[in-house]
């Protein structure tokens, strides 16, 4: 007797989860380990997601910036930068370090958070500003604690 598996296809909007496989597909060198070092990169993609089921925190807020290399061996390999800012006993600090880290991107954009819609808006502005007009020298390492750490050592304007 075949299992009924529909009731999952009613849970996800299974057109869109085809077109995230293609798309994984094509990318699917883009998601191999980067080892520690400095890249020059640009942002692909920011935004603020919830933390996943398995996570320590399921759903909470986190910041997700997908940072792509551009040149060396691990060309349009992806780095990711993943913060959760709620959730955790210091949630204060983690928003201050992101909005530090933010800053280093030269947006030319107030770096504040008022509260988490206006937080998710201002990620989606920064990438919007930067988007295609800047790219970066990143500096990807790792604490004494074995937390990633991120660091923008230079800031380059693209030109078109």
């Amino acid at each position: 007797m075949a299992l009924d598996f529909s009731k999952f296809d009613k849970m996800v909007d299974t057109e869109g989860l085809k077109k995230d496989i293609e798309v994984a597909s094509e990318n699917s060198g883009n998601f191999r380990e980067v080892p520690n070092g400095e890249y020059e990169v640009k942002v692909e993609k920011m935004e603020l997601v919830e933390t996943g089921e398995n996570s320590k925190n399921p759903g909470m807020p986190m910041v997700s910036i997908w940072f792509k290399i551009l040149a060396g061996e691990y060309k349009n390999s992806l780095i990711f930068y993943n913060k959760v800012i709620m959730g955790t006993s210091n949630d204060g600090f983690m928003i201050h370090s992101n909005n530090e880290f933010l800053k280093q991107l030269d947006s030319g954009l107030d770096i504040e958070f008022e509260n988490y819609t206006q937080y998710a808006n201002l990620l989606l502005n920064i990438h919007e500003a930067i988007d295609n007009k800047l790219e970066y020298a990143l500096k990807y390492d790792e604490n004494k604690q074995g937390f990633k750490t991120y660091e923008i050592t230079e800031v380059f304007e693209v030109e078109n």
